[in-house]
C-alpha cells in the first residue's frame, strides 16, 4: 500500500517537473536579455507603485498616424443553377414461403411490385449571384511600432471597436492594442 503512493507521488512530481520545463510557467525563452527591464521601477530609475504584466506578444504599440475603413467589395456573378430531378421506377421483389416437413415440404413463391424513387442533382441553366471580392476591413497605421523608430506607417488590421478609439484620439496620440492582421 506504501509502495503504490510513493510511486504515486513520484510520477506526480516527475509530470509537474516535466509540464514546468515544456514552458507552462512565464520562463524568458525567445526574449532579448537586454530588452528586458526591471519590472519594478519606471523609465526614470524610481520604484514604481504596482508591477505591471508584460504585455502580450501580439500586442503591439506605437503612435497613431491615421485610420482608414475599406468598405466591402462585391460584383455580380453566374454560377450553375442545379436542381433535383427524380425520377420514378419500379422492380420486382421475390418473396418465398417454406411449408410442412420431410416429404410434406411445400415453397410458394410469390412476387410483388416496389415503387421506389432516385434523385440526382442537374444544371438547368444559371443563377447570379453576388460574390464577395474584398471582406470589410478597419485599419489604423502606427508609426514609431513597438519604439522602434525606423517602422514608420506600418497598417494593421483590427476590431471595429479598436477603429473607432483609434478615430477618437488625436494622431500621434500612443495606442497599443493586438490586431487581427497586418497590412490594409
Amino acid at each position: 500500500m506504501f509502495g503504490k503512493r510513493l510511486l504515486a507521488a513520484g510520477a506526480t512530481a516527475v509530470l509537474m517537473a516535466g509540464l514546468g520545463a515544456c514552458g507552462g510557467g512565464g520562463g524568458s525563452r525567445g526574449v532579448d536579455p537586454a530588452a528586458v527591464t526591471d519590472v519594478g521601477q519606471d523609465d526614470a530609475g524610481t520604484a514604481s507603485k504596482a508591477p505591471q504584466a508584460p504585455p502580450s506578444p501580439d500586442t503591439v504599440s506605437g503612435l497613431r498616424d491615421s485610420v482608414r475603413h475599406l468598405a466591402r467589395k462585391t460584383t455580380r456573378a453566374t454560377r450553375p443553377h442545379l436542381v433535383k430531378q427524380c425520377t420514378s421506377a419500379t422492380r420486382q421483389i421475390r418473396h418465398t414461403q417454406r411449408t410442412g416437413t420431410g416429404t410434406h415440404r411445400t415453397t410458394r413463391t410469390w412476387y410483388t411490385t416496389e415503387r421506389y424513387q432516385t434523385c440526382k442533382k442537374v444544371r438547368r441553366g444559371t443563377e447570379t449571384y453576388t460574390r464577395t471580392v474584398r471582406p470589410q476591413r478597419w485599419c489604423v497605421s502606427l508609426d514609431n511600432v513597438d519604439g522602434d523608430t525606423a517602422k514608420d506607417d506600418v497598417w494593421y488590421q483590427v476590431t471595429p471597436a479598436t477603429y473607432d478609439e483609434a478615430r477618437g484620439t488625436d494622431e500621434h496620440a500612443r495606442m497599443e492594442f493586438t490586431p487581427s492582421g497586418t497590412g490594409c
